[in-house]
């Protein structure tokens, strides 16, 4: 039990040691979102017309019928999506401690199907398996805002690596240290 819960929190330290390199040390989202010097004006705008946080997408309508018509005009012109709040908190601790916890979570769950499926635990499957997981993290998050919604790949590009990275990492210290499971652990 001592070697499950060690490489469960070695695992998560690693995940979010490299999300925290990658914000905010090493640049690697320093491209994830654009400069306008015309944010104070739209700021003003959003707060004196906006009355609720959320996400809004520019243009819409309040109807579903209506948005179906709204659509077919829609063809070749501008539009935007908004996330709107009404203030801003940084409370850095408690968004690290809510970060660090879905990562144990995560890594707790890879390691349950790592060791349940009937595969015997050696290095690659379990480096081949970390890397397929946090690709498959990429895809179905991120990847599928850019495929509905647009999202730029310059939004996205971070992400990638991040998920990359991360579980490339985790993979590595997961495939050495779970190894070392005496044989009648392993199946």
């Amino acid at each position: 039990m001592k070697k499950w819960v060690i490489s469960s929190v070695v695992g998560a330290i690693i995940v979010f040691g490299w999300q925290g390199l990658s914000w905010m040390a090493i640049g690697v989202h320093d491209k994830q979102f654009k400069y306008t010097p015309a944010q104070n004006e739209l700021l003003n705008a959003f707060s004196t017309n906006l009355t609720d946080e959320g996400l809004y997408s520019m243009p819409s309508a309040p109807t579903k019928k209506e948005q179906q018509d709204q659509m077919k005009n829609m063809e070749g012109k501008p539009w935007a999506s908004v996330i709107y709040h009404k203030e801003y908190h940084a409370n850095i601790a408690m968004r690290m401690i809510r970060a660090f916890l879905v990562d144990l979570f995560l890594v707790i769950s890879l390691i349950y199907i790592l060791t349940r499926g009937g595969m015997i635990p050696i290095p690659r499957r379990i480096f081949s398996a970390s890397v397929a997981y946090g690709l498959a993290f990429f895809l179905a998050g991120q990847y599928m805002g850019h495929v509905w919604f647009d999202l730029p790949w310059h939004m996205i590009t971070g992400d990638l690596i991040d998920n990359l990275v991360a579980w490339t990492l985790c993979g590595i210290w997961l495939g050495w240290w779970l190894n070392r499971l005496p044989m009648s652990n392993k199946q």
